[in-house]
């Protein structure tokens, strides 16, 4: 199985819990779960007729996995509601449960309701999303997170406005409207998911989370229209300039650890098209940072032209290198030392892009002059320096954002022995960042 593949969801579900008894709300996908074969859908005529029990040993045995075509399957929805309604003990904890070859991960939330006559109702709900059970425990990590996250703020529209509870009842409703239906017409097959999906906001928000989770590793709601929910999975959005690395949290953390004020900082995408992407209430000092930013500065040269302490520039980088928006390097500068990534994927698009952004140029022809060490000193014309060094700068900032080229550096290294020091031996070292 690709590594890709099991970080992708494979549905979110939404279960209550009350005094009414657990109920599934809402599950995405859902195609899947409807599909019936001849038997299942045979219904009686007679709703008093007896059903005679089949013999437990000689059923058919249990089916050992729970995915098909990628989606989940197999599972009713009274066996899940009954699994994720867990006692109010297990409230505000981390949930996960494997069954099969399907990893579930969610955090029940608890809600407390003041009745007019001084009783006490609860209501449990979870957002549970369906894993690869082989998933990593950094990507089973993230997905609780993010379950967190929406109960935290689901919790907050309720006791705001008691939006979660509307949601619930238009979506216990739509359940028994198309029950009944079912009943009365032996040939209808209706879902109640699509015109929950209709009628919710709830619902086409925690759609448009797990199509975000597929396509991008993103998440960017606004529950209610009011709550901002942004998530970002890492070992997602930090694949798509190389295929098959997974790039988990604590490689960034262990990365981000290693900065210092000498390194610079690279923006992966324009820095107007950052400032318009950031959510209203992003930190004045990310913006200050982005204004200010060129990858010609060190961290501590863009702090003091920032206004921003040293600490606060660090922080503001991690938080930019983890969801991918930017990366590491050093300065750039004559002495520095380039060569053609391992990794590099030069595609027709790519090229494309690289003939629109430099008239004239082809990618092909200037990549290659970097198949060797090549430092930018040497590129340059010393008739025509200052032309050709901006047209340079912008030409390999073009190529470190879409990882065609690394930067070697030189380390002078003493090796003592008993007949003294050793002659200095140089040698390239190439330093990573995510």
């Amino acid at each position: 199985m690709e590594k890709n593949m099991e970080i992708n969801p494979l549905s979110i579900i939404l279960v209550k819990s009350d005094s009414k008894g657990d109920r599934m709300l809402f599950r995405y996908p859902h195609t899947t779960n409807h599909e019936r074969d001849s038997k299942q859908c045979a219904k009686r005529k007679n709703p008093y007729s007896l059903i005679i029990a089949e013999d437990l040993l000689q059923s058919a045995p249990c089916p050992t996995s729970n995915i098909t075509n990628g989606n989940l399957s197999g599972l009713p929805d009274e066996v899940l509601s009954t699994l994720f309604a867990v006692k109010p003990e297990l409230c505000e904890m981390k949930f996960e449960l494997k069954v099969n070859n399907v990893r579930f991960v969610g955090h029940p939330t608890l809600l407390s309701f003041k009745g007019t006559k001084e009783v006490n109702s609860s209501m449990l709900f979870n957002v549970v999303f369906a894993l690869h059970a082989q998933a990593d425990q950094s990507v089973v990590k993230c997905y609780y997170d993010l379950s967190k996250r929406l109960g935290i703020a689901l919790r907050h529209e309720e006791k705001r406005c008691g939006f979660l509870s509307d949601e619930i009842k238009m979506m216990v409703s739509t359940h028994d409207e198309v029950a009944t239906r079912s009943e009365e017409e032996s040939d209808c097959d209706e879902s109640p998911y699509e015109l929950i999906l209709k009628k919710s906001s709830l619902a086409k928000d925690l759609k448009s989370a797990f199509n975000s989770l597929c396509n991008t590793g993103i998440v960017n709601l606004s529950i209610n229209k009011w709550i901002l929910v942004s998530f970002c999975l890492p070992q997602k959005v930090h694949q798509f300039h190389k295929k098959g690395f997974i790039m988990n949290p604590e490689t960034i953390d262990k990365c981000l650890n290693s900065l210092r004020p000498y390194h610079s900082l690279l923006l992966l995408i324009e820095p107007k098209d950052l400032i318009e992407s950031l959510p209203i209430d992003a930190s004045p000092a990310l913006h200050r940072l982005i204004e200010m930013y060129n990858p010609l500065k060190s961290l501590q040269t863009l702090a003091a032209d920032a206004d921003l302490t040293l600490s606060q520039v660090f922080q503001l980088t991690g938080h930019l290198v983890y969801w991918a928006k930017a990366t590491i390097i050093y300065p750039l500068c004559e002495t520095n030392v380039y060569v053609i990534s391992p990794d590099a994927v030069i595609s027709s698009h790519l090229m494309e892009s690289f003939s629109d952004q430099f008239p004239g140029l082809c990618l092909l022809q200037v990549i290659s002059e970097f198949s060797l060490p090549t430092s930018v000193s040497h590129k340059l014309n010393p008739l025509n320096q200052s032309q050709q060094q901006q047209q340079l700068v912008k030409i390999i900032i073009w190529m470190l954002k879409n990882h065609l080229l690394l930067q070697l550096h030189t380390y002078i290294q003493y090796m003592p022995t008993d007949n003294g020091r050793h002659p200095m031996v140089k040698y390239y070292f190439i330093c990573f960042f995510p």
